[in-house]
Protein backbone atom coordinates (compact mmCIF):
# COMPACT_ATOMS: atom_id res chain seq x y z
CA UNK A 1 0.00 0.00 0.00
CA UNK A 2 2.01 3.61 -1.31
CA UNK A 3 0.72 6.20 1.16
CA UNK A 4 0.12 9.25 -0.24
CA UNK A 5 2.11 12.18 -1.40
CA UNK A 6 2.57 14.91 1.63
CA UNK A 7 2.12 18.37 -0.70
CA UNK A 8 3.30 20.19 2.89
CA UNK A 9 6.02 19.06 5.76
CA UNK A 10 5.57 19.91 9.12
CA UNK A 11 7.95 20.65 11.89
CA UNK A 12 6.69 20.57 15.53
CA UNK A 13 7.87 20.25 19.16
CA UNK A 14 7.17 18.62 22.27
CA UNK A 15 4.94 21.37 23.64
CA UNK A 16 2.10 20.92 21.05
CA UNK A 17 1.35 17.63 23.10
CA UNK A 18 1.01 20.20 26.27
CA UNK A 19 -2.58 20.74 26.99
CA UNK A 20 -3.80 16.92 25.40
CA UNK A 21 -6.08 15.30 27.82
CA UNK A 22 -4.07 12.24 27.49
CA UNK A 23 -0.59 11.82 29.20
CA UNK A 24 2.10 12.07 26.92
CA UNK A 25 5.23 10.80 27.23
CA UNK A 26 9.26 10.80 24.74
CA UNK A 27 10.63 7.68 25.94
CA UNK A 28 14.09 6.39 25.63
CA UNK A 29 15.32 2.80 24.62
CA UNK A 30 15.24 2.00 28.08
CA UNK A 31 12.23 3.06 29.24
CA UNK A 32 13.35 6.05 30.84
CA UNK A 33 11.10 9.29 30.13
CA UNK A 34 12.61 12.01 28.24
CA UNK A 35 10.12 14.68 28.11
CA UNK A 36 6.00 14.49 29.40
CA UNK A 37 2.94 16.96 29.07
CA UNK A 38 1.49 18.78 31.74
CA UNK A 39 -1.70 16.22 31.86
CA UNK A 40 0.98 13.66 33.01
CA UNK A 41 1.84 15.62 36.09
CA UNK A 42 -1.60 16.26 37.02
CA UNK A 43 -2.22 12.88 36.72
CA UNK A 44 0.16 11.61 38.30
CA UNK A 45 0.74 14.08 41.14
CA UNK A 46 4.23 14.88 40.05
CA UNK A 47 6.05 17.69 39.19
CA UNK A 48 7.93 17.88 35.56
CA UNK A 49 11.39 17.36 37.23
CA UNK A 50 10.36 14.34 38.87
CA UNK A 51 9.24 12.66 35.87
CA UNK A 52 12.17 13.50 33.43
CA UNK A 53 14.57 10.67 33.34
CA UNK A 54 12.53 8.75 35.81
CA UNK A 55 12.09 4.53 35.42
CA UNK A 56 8.47 4.97 32.94
CA UNK A 57 7.74 1.57 33.92
CA UNK A 58 7.61 2.41 37.80
CA UNK A 59 4.63 4.70 37.09
CA UNK A 60 2.45 1.57 36.59
CA UNK A 61 0.99 -1.01 38.96
CA UNK A 62 3.61 -3.75 40.18
CA UNK A 63 1.80 -6.90 38.24
CA UNK A 64 1.54 -4.56 34.76
CA UNK A 65 4.65 -4.02 34.52
CA UNK A 66 6.53 -7.10 33.13
CA UNK A 67 3.55 -6.77 30.22
CA UNK A 68 3.91 -3.16 29.57
CA UNK A 69 7.72 -3.63 28.86
CA UNK A 70 6.75 -7.05 26.71
CA UNK A 71 4.54 -4.59 24.64
CA UNK A 72 7.22 -1.68 24.55
CA UNK A 73 9.91 -3.82 23.08
CA UNK A 74 7.86 -5.72 20.88
CA UNK A 75 6.75 -2.11 19.90
CA UNK A 76 10.17 -1.15 18.88
CA UNK A 77 11.35 -4.17 17.45
CA UNK A 78 8.80 -4.42 15.03
CA UNK A 79 8.87 -0.81 14.25
CA UNK A 80 4.95 -0.64 15.26
CA UNK A 81 2.39 0.60 17.38
CA UNK A 82 0.95 -1.17 20.13
CA UNK A 83 -1.58 -1.08 22.72
CA UNK A 84 -1.85 -2.23 26.41
CA UNK A 85 -4.19 -1.89 29.23
CA UNK A 86 -2.64 0.04 32.24
CA UNK A 87 -3.71 0.58 35.59
CA UNK A 88 -2.05 3.18 38.16
CA UNK A 89 -2.51 3.68 41.50
CA UNK A 90 -2.64 7.26 42.36
CA UNK A 91 -3.36 8.59 46.12
CA UNK A 92 -4.94 5.12 46.64
CA UNK A 93 -7.22 5.63 43.91
CA UNK A 94 -6.67 2.95 40.99
CA UNK A 95 -7.41 4.27 37.19
CA UNK A 96 -7.03 1.94 34.29
CA UNK A 97 -5.28 3.38 31.34
CA UNK A 98 -5.05 2.39 27.55
CA UNK A 99 -1.07 2.67 26.46
CA UNK A 100 -0.18 3.28 23.10
CA UNK A 101 3.75 3.46 21.99
CA UNK A 102 4.75 4.48 18.65
CA UNK A 103 8.43 3.97 17.96
CA UNK A 104 10.50 6.66 16.17
CA UNK A 105 14.22 7.12 15.26
CA UNK A 106 16.23 10.13 15.70
CA UNK A 107 16.25 12.75 12.91
CA UNK A 108 20.33 13.06 13.56
CA UNK A 109 20.89 9.58 14.34
CA UNK A 110 18.64 6.81 12.54
CA UNK A 111 20.17 4.38 15.26
CA UNK A 112 19.23 5.83 17.91
CA UNK A 113 15.53 4.97 18.83
CA UNK A 114 12.92 6.89 20.80
CA UNK A 115 9.10 5.98 21.60
CA UNK A 116 5.88 8.08 21.92
CA UNK A 117 4.21 7.22 24.87
CA UNK A 118 0.11 7.96 24.96
CA UNK A 119 -2.05 7.08 28.07
CA UNK A 120 -5.59 7.55 27.64
CA UNK A 121 -7.58 7.73 30.94
CA UNK A 122 -10.47 5.00 30.33
CA UNK A 123 -11.16 4.76 34.13
CA UNK A 124 -14.99 5.54 33.57
CA UNK A 125 -15.50 3.51 29.99
CA UNK A 126 -14.48 0.48 32.08
CA UNK A 127 -16.49 1.12 35.27
CA UNK A 128 -19.43 1.26 32.33
CA UNK A 129 -18.16 -1.58 30.41
CA UNK A 130 -17.82 -3.33 34.20
CA UNK A 131 -21.62 -2.42 34.57
CA UNK A 132 -22.65 -3.61 31.43
CA UNK A 133 -21.70 -6.72 32.09
CA UNK A 134 -22.87 -7.41 35.64
CA UNK A 135 -26.66 -6.35 34.11
CA UNK A 136 -26.20 -9.10 31.41
CA UNK A 137 -25.20 -11.38 33.86
CA UNK A 138 -28.58 -10.25 35.94
CA UNK A 139 -30.42 -10.22 32.88
CA UNK A 140 -29.15 -14.04 31.24
CA UNK A 141 -29.89 -15.43 34.69
CA UNK A 142 -33.22 -13.89 36.11
CA UNK A 143 -36.22 -16.29 36.18
CA UNK A 144 -38.19 -13.03 34.45
CA UNK A 145 -38.16 -12.94 31.09
CA UNK A 146 -36.79 -9.48 29.60
CA UNK A 147 -36.39 -7.87 26.05
CA UNK A 148 -35.22 -5.08 24.92
CA UNK A 149 -36.92 -3.05 22.14
CA UNK A 150 -35.68 -0.11 19.35
CA UNK A 151 -37.75 2.78 18.86
CA UNK A 152 -39.50 0.94 15.25
CA UNK A 153 -40.59 -1.65 18.18
CA UNK A 154 -38.56 -4.37 17.27
CA UNK A 155 -36.71 -6.80 19.42
CA UNK A 156 -33.04 -6.17 19.83
CA UNK A 157 -32.18 -8.33 23.11
CA UNK A 158 -34.27 -10.94 24.63
CA UNK A 159 -32.68 -13.19 28.04
CA UNK A 160 -32.70 -16.76 28.19
CA UNK A 161 -35.84 -16.46 30.57
CA UNK A 162 -37.23 -15.23 27.76
CA UNK A 163 -36.78 -17.59 25.03
CA UNK A 164 -38.03 -20.57 27.56
CA UNK A 165 -41.45 -18.56 28.42
CA UNK A 166 -42.23 -17.73 24.79
CA UNK A 167 -40.87 -21.22 22.90
CA UNK A 168 -39.29 -19.25 20.11
CA UNK A 169 -35.75 -19.33 19.46
CA UNK A 170 -33.19 -16.38 20.18
CA UNK A 171 -32.71 -15.53 16.63
CA UNK A 172 -36.39 -16.38 15.82
CA UNK A 173 -37.28 -13.43 18.23
CA UNK A 174 -34.66 -10.87 17.59
CA UNK A 175 -35.48 -8.18 15.09
CA UNK A 176 -39.14 -8.98 15.14
CA UNK A 177 -41.93 -7.10 16.47
CA UNK A 178 -43.10 -8.85 20.12
CA UNK A 179 -46.38 -9.20 18.16
CA UNK A 180 -45.23 -12.28 17.24
CA UNK A 181 -46.07 -13.90 20.36
CA UNK A 182 -49.51 -11.30 21.31
CA UNK A 183 -52.69 -13.39 21.71
CA UNK A 184 -54.63 -10.91 19.76
CA UNK A 185 -56.89 -10.93 22.81
CA UNK A 186 -56.14 -7.19 23.56
CA UNK A 187 -57.73 -4.11 21.89
CA UNK A 188 -55.83 -1.86 19.78
CA UNK A 189 -56.35 1.21 22.11
CA UNK A 190 -54.79 -1.58 24.97
CA UNK A 191 -51.37 -1.12 23.04
CA UNK A 192 -51.81 2.27 21.81
CA UNK A 193 -52.26 3.65 25.69
CA UNK A 194 -48.90 1.65 26.57
CA UNK A 195 -47.04 3.25 23.31
CA UNK A 196 -48.40 7.14 24.04
CA UNK A 197 -47.08 6.26 27.90
CA UNK A 198 -43.25 4.75 27.13
CA UNK A 199 -42.88 6.99 24.23
CA UNK A 200 -43.58 10.14 26.58
CA UNK A 201 -41.18 8.93 28.51
CA UNK A 202 -42.98 7.41 31.41
CA UNK A 203 -42.96 3.79 32.91
CA UNK A 204 -46.05 0.85 31.79
CA UNK A 205 -47.66 -1.52 33.88
CA UNK A 206 -50.21 -3.83 32.42
CA UNK A 207 -51.43 -7.20 32.47
CA UNK A 208 -51.10 -8.97 28.94
CA UNK A 209 -51.69 -12.16 27.50
CA UNK A 210 -49.12 -14.21 24.82
CA UNK A 211 -49.03 -17.15 22.75
CA UNK A 212 -46.26 -19.26 23.11
CA UNK A 213 -45.02 -20.69 19.84
CA UNK A 214 -47.14 -24.01 20.57
CA UNK A 215 -50.01 -21.76 20.93
CA UNK A 216 -50.31 -21.94 24.51
CA UNK A 217 -51.34 -18.99 26.67
CA UNK A 218 -48.60 -17.38 28.89
CA UNK A 219 -50.02 -14.42 31.57
CA UNK A 220 -47.66 -11.79 32.64
CA UNK A 221 -47.46 -8.59 34.21
CA UNK A 222 -45.68 -6.43 31.28
CA UNK A 223 -43.20 -3.49 32.68
CA UNK A 224 -41.97 -1.24 30.22
CA UNK A 225 -39.50 1.09 30.36
CA UNK A 226 -38.19 3.64 28.89
CA UNK A 227 -34.24 3.93 28.14
CA UNK A 228 -32.91 7.53 28.04
CA UNK A 229 -29.93 8.42 26.66
CA UNK A 230 -27.65 11.64 28.20
CA UNK A 231 -30.05 14.12 26.86
CA UNK A 232 -33.19 12.16 28.34
CA UNK A 233 -33.86 11.67 24.76
CA UNK A 234 -35.91 7.99 24.51
CA UNK A 235 -33.49 5.76 22.33
CA UNK A 236 -35.28 2.36 23.62
CA UNK A 237 -37.34 0.23 25.35
CA UNK A 238 -36.78 -2.22 28.37
CA UNK A 239 -39.56 -4.29 28.97
CA UNK A 240 -40.01 -7.12 32.01
CA UNK A 241 -42.52 -9.63 32.61
CA UNK A 242 -43.67 -11.44 35.94
CA UNK A 243 -45.14 -14.77 34.91
CA UNK A 244 -48.72 -14.70 36.52
CA UNK A 245 -49.60 -18.33 35.53
CA UNK A 246 -50.12 -19.34 39.32
CA UNK A 247 -51.94 -16.44 39.85
CA UNK A 248 -53.92 -17.49 37.01
CA UNK A 249 -54.50 -20.66 38.23
CA UNK A 250 -55.05 -19.39 41.88
CA UNK A 251 -57.80 -17.69 41.15
CA UNK A 252 -59.66 -20.02 38.87
CA UNK A 253 -59.21 -22.27 41.78
CA UNK A 254 -60.97 -19.68 44.13
CA UNK A 255 -63.59 -19.44 41.70
CA UNK A 256 -64.63 -23.10 41.26
CA UNK A 257 -64.38 -23.21 44.81
CA UNK A 258 -66.65 -20.66 45.83
CA UNK A 259 -69.14 -21.75 42.98
CA UNK A 260 -68.83 -25.45 44.30
CA UNK A 261 -69.64 -24.10 47.85
CA UNK A 262 -73.03 -22.07 46.03
CA UNK A 263 -73.85 -25.23 44.31
CA UNK A 264 -73.85 -26.85 47.77
CA UNK A 265 -75.93 -24.41 49.19
CA UNK A 266 -78.40 -24.86 46.61
CA UNK A 267 -78.14 -28.43 45.99
CA UNK A 268 -79.55 -28.76 49.79
CA UNK A 269 -82.13 -26.67 48.94
CA UNK A 270 -82.95 -28.48 45.99
CA UNK A 271 -83.22 -31.63 47.77
CA UNK A 272 -85.63 -30.60 50.41
CA UNK A 273 -87.68 -29.00 47.62
CA UNK A 274 -87.53 -32.00 45.47
CA UNK A 275 -87.59 -35.21 48.02
CA UNK A 276 -91.09 -34.68 49.46
CA UNK A 277 -92.89 -34.39 46.25
CA UNK A 278 -91.22 -37.71 45.02
CA UNK A 279 -91.74 -39.76 47.86
CA UNK A 280 -95.07 -39.22 47.29
CA UNK A 281 -95.06 -39.86 43.61
CA UNK A 282 -93.26 -43.58 44.37
CA UNK A 283 -95.94 -44.17 47.18
CA UNK A 284 -98.36 -43.73 44.06
CA UNK A 285 -96.70 -46.12 42.06
CA UNK A 286 -96.60 -48.53 44.49
CA UNK A 287 -100.04 -48.29 45.29
CA UNK A 288 -101.43 -48.39 41.66
CA UNK A 289 -98.93 -50.89 40.73
CA UNK A 290 -100.44 -53.46 43.26
CA UNK A 291 -103.97 -52.78 42.69
CA UNK A 292 -103.52 -53.41 38.99
CA UNK A 293 -103.20 -56.74 37.21
CA UNK A 294 -102.73 -54.87 33.27
CA UNK A 295 -99.23 -56.01 32.04
CA UNK A 296 -99.24 -52.63 30.05
CA UNK A 297 -99.77 -50.38 32.91
CA UNK A 298 -97.82 -52.48 35.02
CA UNK A 299 -94.55 -51.78 32.41
CA UNK A 300 -95.07 -48.10 32.14
CA UNK A 301 -95.31 -47.87 36.02
CA UNK A 302 -91.51 -49.93 36.23
CA UNK A 303 -90.72 -47.47 33.99
CA UNK A 304 -91.74 -44.67 36.19
CA UNK A 305 -90.33 -46.31 39.17
CA UNK A 306 -86.92 -47.01 37.70
CA UNK A 307 -86.83 -43.14 37.02
CA UNK A 308 -88.45 -42.09 40.52
CA UNK A 309 -84.88 -44.10 41.89
CA UNK A 310 -82.43 -42.67 39.41
CA UNK A 311 -83.69 -39.37 40.66
CA UNK A 312 -83.57 -40.68 44.32
CA UNK A 313 -79.80 -41.45 43.96
CA UNK A 314 -79.23 -37.61 42.53
CA UNK A 315 -81.11 -36.29 45.39
CA UNK A 316 -79.06 -38.50 48.30
CA UNK A 317 -75.58 -37.74 46.24
CA UNK A 318 -76.63 -33.67 46.40
CA UNK A 319 -77.69 -34.12 50.13
CA UNK A 320 -74.35 -36.26 50.68
CA UNK A 321 -72.23 -33.39 48.98
CA UNK A 322 -73.84 -29.99 50.45
CA UNK A 323 -74.28 -31.25 54.37
CA UNK A 324 -71.13 -31.47 56.68
CA UNK A 325 -70.18 -35.45 57.07
CA UNK A 326 -71.40 -37.04 60.10
CA UNK A 327 -68.40 -39.71 60.08
CA UNK A 328 -66.41 -39.63 62.70
CA UNK A 329 -62.81 -38.77 61.53
CA UNK A 330 -60.21 -42.16 62.51
CA UNK A 331 -56.76 -42.60 61.47
CA UNK A 332 -56.50 -44.43 58.35
CA UNK A 333 -54.50 -46.19 56.05
CA UNK A 334 -54.88 -45.42 52.87
CA UNK A 335 -52.82 -47.88 51.13
CA UNK A 336 -55.54 -50.60 52.57
CA UNK A 337 -58.56 -48.27 50.94
CA UNK A 338 -57.19 -48.18 47.85
CA UNK A 339 -56.50 -52.07 47.93
CA UNK A 340 -59.93 -52.35 49.06
CA UNK A 341 -61.34 -50.05 46.46
CA UNK A 342 -59.48 -52.07 43.67
CA UNK A 343 -60.26 -54.98 44.90
CA UNK A 344 -63.86 -53.92 44.80
CA UNK A 345 -64.51 -52.50 41.10
CA UNK A 346 -62.26 -56.02 40.26
CA UNK A 347 -65.05 -57.83 40.52
CA UNK A 348 -66.64 -56.06 37.71
CA UNK A 349 -67.49 -58.03 34.17
CA UNK A 350 -66.05 -55.19 32.22
CA UNK A 351 -62.94 -55.18 34.50
CA UNK A 352 -61.87 -58.78 33.60
CA UNK A 353 -60.09 -57.37 30.52
CA UNK A 354 -58.20 -54.94 32.51
CA UNK A 355 -54.95 -55.24 34.05
CA UNK A 356 -54.54 -53.23 37.55
CA UNK A 357 -51.22 -52.47 39.10
CA UNK A 358 -50.75 -50.83 42.67
CA UNK A 359 -47.57 -49.14 43.50
CA UNK A 360 -47.94 -48.53 47.39
CA UNK A 361 -45.01 -46.32 49.70
CA UNK A 362 -45.24 -48.49 52.73
CA UNK A 363 -43.94 -45.82 54.72
CA UNK A 364 -46.95 -43.12 54.16
CA UNK A 365 -48.11 -42.11 57.42
CA UNK A 366 -51.71 -42.93 59.14
CA UNK A 367 -54.25 -39.94 57.96
CA UNK A 368 -57.41 -38.65 60.18
CA UNK A 369 -60.20 -39.43 57.27
CA UNK A 370 -63.45 -40.83 57.53
CA UNK A 371 -62.20 -44.20 55.85
CA UNK A 372 -65.75 -44.96 54.01
CA UNK A 373 -65.91 -41.24 52.21
CA UNK A 374 -62.45 -42.24 50.90
CA UNK A 375 -63.13 -45.19 49.84
CA UNK A 376 -65.88 -43.85 47.81
CA UNK A 377 -63.83 -41.36 46.09
CA UNK A 378 -61.44 -44.16 45.09
CA UNK A 379 -63.82 -46.60 43.65
CA UNK A 380 -65.75 -43.56 41.99
CA UNK A 381 -62.54 -42.64 39.97
CA UNK A 382 -61.62 -46.42 39.20
CA UNK A 383 -65.03 -46.98 37.84
CA UNK A 384 -64.83 -43.79 35.94
CA UNK A 385 -61.25 -45.31 34.52
CA UNK A 386 -62.44 -48.45 33.99
CA UNK A 387 -65.86 -47.02 31.72
CA UNK A 388 -62.96 -44.72 30.16
CA UNK A 389 -61.05 -48.08 28.74
CA UNK A 390 -64.67 -50.21 27.81
CA UNK A 391 -65.65 -47.47 25.56
CA UNK A 392 -66.14 -49.16 21.62
CA UNK A 393 -63.44 -46.43 20.20
CA UNK A 394 -60.65 -47.33 22.58
CA UNK A 395 -58.61 -50.04 20.90
CA UNK A 396 -55.53 -50.21 22.75
CA UNK A 397 -53.86 -53.49 23.64
CA UNK A 398 -52.91 -54.07 27.65
CA UNK A 399 -54.79 -51.50 29.00
CA UNK A 400 -54.54 -50.90 33.04
CA UNK A 401 -55.15 -49.35 35.62
CA UNK A 402 -52.09 -47.86 37.56
CA UNK A 403 -52.71 -46.99 41.33
CA UNK A 404 -49.97 -45.35 43.45
CA UNK A 405 -49.10 -43.75 46.36
CA UNK A 406 -46.17 -41.77 48.10
CA UNK A 407 -45.61 -38.79 50.39
CA UNK A 408 -43.84 -35.52 49.80
CA UNK A 409 -42.82 -32.99 52.36
CA UNK A 410 -46.39 -31.97 53.52
CA UNK A 411 -48.66 -34.27 51.98
CA UNK A 412 -50.10 -38.40 51.48
CA UNK A 413 -50.39 -38.14 47.42
CA UNK A 414 -52.56 -40.80 45.50
CA UNK A 415 -52.73 -41.13 41.89
CA UNK A 416 -55.05 -43.67 39.81
CA UNK A 417 -53.81 -43.25 35.94
CA UNK A 418 -55.52 -45.54 33.41
CA UNK A 419 -55.03 -46.16 29.14
CA UNK A 420 -58.56 -45.20 28.60
CA UNK A 421 -59.91 -42.95 26.13
CA UNK A 422 -58.65 -39.58 27.67
CA UNK A 423 -60.77 -36.37 28.27
CA UNK A 424 -60.92 -33.40 25.61
CA UNK A 425 -58.83 -30.53 26.99
CA UNK A 426 -62.01 -28.35 27.00
CA UNK A 427 -63.39 -30.63 29.24
CA UNK A 428 -61.25 -31.15 32.33
CA UNK A 429 -62.15 -27.52 33.58
CA UNK A 430 -65.68 -28.85 33.87
CA UNK A 431 -64.92 -32.57 35.11
CA UNK A 432 -65.96 -31.58 38.56
CA UNK A 433 -68.64 -29.47 38.04
CA UNK A 434 -72.16 -31.23 39.37
CA UNK A 435 -74.00 -32.44 36.21
CA UNK A 436 -71.35 -32.90 33.79
CA UNK A 437 -70.03 -35.99 32.52
CA UNK A 438 -68.62 -37.63 29.25
CA UNK A 439 -70.88 -40.67 28.95
CA UNK A 440 -73.35 -41.42 26.88
CA UNK A 441 -77.04 -40.29 28.19
CA UNK A 442 -78.53 -43.16 30.90
CA UNK A 443 -74.87 -44.11 31.80
CA UNK A 444 -74.27 -41.41 34.30
CA UNK A 445 -75.67 -38.73 36.63
CA UNK A 446 -72.96 -36.47 36.26
CA UNK A 447 -72.61 -36.17 40.16
CA UNK A 448 -70.17 -38.79 41.11
CA UNK A 449 -66.60 -36.77 40.64
CA UNK A 450 -68.58 -33.38 41.79
CA UNK A 451 -69.37 -35.81 45.05
CA UNK A 452 -65.44 -37.05 45.22
CA UNK A 453 -64.47 -33.35 45.08
CA UNK A 454 -66.16 -32.21 48.09
CA UNK A 455 -65.16 -34.83 50.18
CA UNK A 456 -61.36 -34.32 49.36
CA UNK A 457 -61.85 -31.01 50.15
CA UNK A 458 -63.91 -31.57 53.36
CA UNK A 459 -60.26 -33.74 54.50
CA UNK A 460 -58.41 -30.56 53.41
CA UNK A 461 -57.06 -32.01 50.42
CA UNK A 462 -57.12 -31.27 46.58
CA UNK A 463 -57.73 -33.01 43.79
CA UNK A 464 -56.96 -32.86 40.12
CA UNK A 465 -57.05 -34.29 36.88
CA UNK A 466 -54.81 -34.70 33.97
CA UNK A 467 -56.01 -35.99 30.48
CA UNK A 468 -55.04 -36.35 26.88
CA UNK A 469 -57.45 -37.16 24.44
CA UNK A 470 -56.97 -40.88 23.37
CA UNK A 471 -54.02 -41.60 25.85
CA UNK A 472 -55.19 -41.87 28.92
CA UNK A 473 -56.27 -39.85 32.55
CA UNK A 474 -54.87 -39.34 35.73
CA UNK A 475 -56.34 -38.39 38.89
CA UNK A 476 -53.70 -36.98 41.58
CA UNK A 477 -55.34 -36.81 44.98
CA UNK A 478 -53.36 -34.54 47.70
CA UNK A 479 -54.24 -35.46 51.65
CA UNK A 480 -52.28 -33.15 54.23
CA UNK A 481 -50.10 -34.74 56.69
CA UNK A 482 -51.27 -33.69 60.29
CA UNK A 483 -48.19 -32.86 62.32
Amino acid sequence: MKYKERTKNFTFGFDIFENFQGMCFILSENGNILDSNKSASENLKRTYEELLNSDFFEIFEESNRTKINDVFKKCLSDKKSASVPAQINVENSFLTFNLIFTPFNDQNDPSIQYSFALARDITAQKKVEEELIKFYSVAENTVNPLQITNLAGKMIYVNRAFVEASGYSKEELLGQNPKIFGSGKHPKKFWKNMWDTIISGKVWVGEVENRRKNGKPFFTQLLVSPILDSEGKVISFFGIHRDLSEKKMLEKQLIHTQKMESIGTLAAGVAHEVGNPLASISALVQVVLRSTDDEFVKEKLGLVRNQVTRISKIIRDLVDFSRPSNYELQLTDVNQIITEAVEIVKVGKKSKQIKFDMELDEKIPSLPLVADQLQQVFVNILLNAIDAICEPDNLKEDNKIISKSYKTDDNVVITFTDTGMGIAEENTAKIFEPFFTTKKEGKGTGLGLWVSYGIIKSFQGDIKVKSTAGEGTTFNISLPIQV
